[in-house]
């Protein structure tokens, strides 16, 4: 797959944004070792319950912080010490907070400016956590979006299904935003009434109304909501007799190779009923993993008419691989509605 250079999208590697990192299940008692953003790293509760995210080696020796099962220092369960983390080797400590070393036990001298190890900015919500990456290690400009619904006791939770790896850069994924012609090949989409794509900042959405082969009966059509958050973090909204939203991210983990995620939240207080749906939703996404999985990247797009604004989508995902202080150049050659011709509201007579 090609690399983030190939699509010329801007000065670094890897976008800004928030992005899942792990499900909260997995951050329990224990350090979990993971790898985003061409970096390992390891993510870790602290005993208030704060979740961190910090570099993966001792700067001392560069021992891996979080994998190890035979120390003392893990078996006397004094890996997760505090707020901080020790490394099984030689038992420094480092706080998850600013990544400094605060403690070499078995030294008096001084702690070396140097001892640290790098930081990210995480929360936990909606049963995931979250890493904010910056390539220039700026503060979040925009929050982790609130996921609505997930505290109301008329839905039933999302459990994460981890889809692992996919050796696919996410301009792929992100271009699904635009593709108005493979939602009747792919999806099952029908009588098509209408396709739009709206651009707000670093927000990107796709309107769809449209009939389907399966989920509706007769001449009747849906209407589905679907936004991106930032560059990782997909939002779906589907009315019907059990309304629900649906979450799928995808994080680089190294150039050419992204993480995925899916999940769904249902209006309903079965759980059993809940997890069908969910079931279903992921066999609907399984169509663009699998289609994601199996091409060649697609750097030059043949455009056609009726295919939707690749091209705006494009220029509105640069923003978040250049300086911040160029995110608003790219805004404003995208940020309104565009509606995509060939639909039954905007017939091939109207512009493209």
């Amino acid at each position: 797959m090609a690399t983030t250079s190939a699509y010329g999208l801007g000065e670094f590697t890897f976008p800004r944004g928030w992005f899942m990192v792990a499900a909260t299940p997995q951050i329990q008692d224990k350090p979990f070792s993971a790898r985003y953003f061409g970096e390992d790293m390891v993510i870790y509760r602290g005993a208030s319950g704060k979740v961190y995210a910090v570099s993966a080696y001792c700067p001392h020796m560069g021992t891996h912080l979080g994998k190890n099962s035979t120390s003392y220092v893990v078996q006397d369960k004094e890996h997760i010490d505090g707020e901080g983390i020790r490394c099984p080797y030689h038992a420094w400590r480092f706080n998850g907070a600013d990544g400094k070393c605060d403690d070499i036990p078995y030294s008096p001298a001084p702690i070396p400016k140097q001892a640290c190890v790098k930081t990210w900015p995480v929360k936990e919500r909606a049963g995931s956590v979250w890493l904010w990456h910056d390539p220039e290690a700026g503060e979040p400009d925009y929050d982790v979006p609130p996921f609505a619904n997930w505290d109301n006791p008329e839905w039933t939770q999302w459990e994460i299904d981890d889809l692992g790896l996919l050796a696919c850069h996410p301009q792929e994924v992100i271009d699904n935003m635009a593709d108005k012609a493979h939602l009747i090949p792919v999806h099952g989409s029908a009588d098509m009434e209408s396709f739009a794509n709206e651009f707000n900042d670093h927000v990107c959405r796709q309107l769809l109304t449209a009939g389907h082969k399966t989920l509706v009966s007769g001449s009747g059509a849906m209407t589905n909501d679907t936004w991106y958050t930032g560059p990782g973090i997909l939002q779906s909204t589907m009315e019907g007799e059990f309304p629900s939203l649906i979450l799928i991210c995808h994080t680089p983990v190294d150039d050419g190779v992204i993480q995925v995620w899916h999940a769904l939240l249902v209006k309903t207080t079965d759980v059993a009923l809940a997890r069908g749906y969910q079931a279903a939703s992921l066999a609907a996404f399984s169509q663009d993993f699998e289609i994601w999985g199996n091409k060649r990247a697609c750097v030059n797009p043949m455009m056609v008419k009726g295919d939707g604004p690749f091209h705006k989508v494009r220029i509105w995902y640069k923003q978040f691989y250049n300086p911040r202080a160029r995110a608003a150049e790219f805004q404003a050659r995208v940020n309104g509605t565009i509606e995509v011709s060939g639909t039954l509201n905007n017939p091939w007579s109207d512009a493209a």
